[in-house]
């Protein structure tokens, strides 16, 4: 949908993710968190500044850092609304699983929307698991971010 001079109309938008943690640790809660939102931000083209708000959800067995940290820490999310919370728990239910919810102001149509299931998450919506691999341009995202030094190469 455009307007009357061609612009394209914004609108807010759910993206949704989910992936593994290897460990119960801060270390590994930070890692799992930066990762998915890195996918989610590149397949998206997400501008933080559009970014309204963030609910963050685990497994009850992971408990040793809110998945916010990352955000606020990494991605500099200091000024949208973050929000952490448990899952239910239901029988037969991945383990072990983090999920994002991020509500963006974007002019992507719904069905344009790519959400992200990576490591041990894929199996949770298959039908939406079409890319296996991280690109190249999340890991370029998180050295910026990080403020790490670009790769070697020769």
């Amino acid at each position: 949908m455009a307007t009357s001079d061609s612009e394209p109309v914004w609108r807010l938008r759910g993206i949704r993710g989910a992936t593994t943690v290897e460990a119960n640790t801060r270390a590994d809660i930070i890692e799992a968190t930066e990762e998915l939102l890195a996918e989610m931000i590149v397949a998206n083209d997400i501008d933080s500044s559009e970014v309204a708000s963030v609910w963050f959800t685990t497994t009850p067995d992971l408990n040793a850092e809110f998945p916010a940290v990352a955000a606020r820490l990494t991605f500099k999310w200091s000024h949208a609304a973050l929000m952490c919370g448990h899952e239910m728990q239901v029988q037969g239910s991945l383990p072990s699983c983090l999920r994002i919810l991020l509500h963006v102001n974007t002019p992507l149509r719904q069905n344009q929307v790519q959400h992200i299931y990576l490591r041990g998450a894929r199996e949770l919506r298959t039908d939406l698991t079409v890319n296996t691999e991280s690109s190249s341009s999340v890991g370029e995202l998180l050295r910026q971010f990080r403020g790490d030094p670009e790769p070697y190469s020769e």
